[in-house]
């Protein structure tokens, strides 16, 4: 996973707490993820550490996943379901990461 860049104009942050037991079942299925596509999908942010940002773009809980397009946030997920569920986000939001998955 990457660190999270406050000029972003594309991409996925995923917003965590370090004590969040939920937290971690959601950075596990995330790093199955880009283990598969054997890159740095997701970017990451602390929300301890940014409470303006939390604050600024109201997020509501953690974990999160945002969706940044054109420096914008269009999508925030909170409940992650499965590694499938996040999989039709990523579809919908990065379809060129399918284009040469073997």
């Amino acid at each position: 996973m990457k660190e999270w860049n406050k000029q972003m104009e594309r991409g996925v942050i995923y917003i965590y707490t370090p004590f969040c037991g939920t937290c971690l079942v959601a950075r596990a299925m995330l790093e199955n993820i880009e283990r598969l596509h054997r890159q740095d999908i997701f970017h990451e942010m602390n929300a301890s550490v940014h409470p303006e940002y939390m604050h600024d773009n109201q997020i509501e809980s953690v974990p999160c996943l945002l969706f940044v397009e054109n420096g914008e946030i269009v999508e925030r997920i909170y409940t992650f379901y499965s590694t499938a569920n996040i999989y039709d986000y990523l579809i919908q939001y990065q379809p060129e990461l399918f284009s040469n998955v073997t």
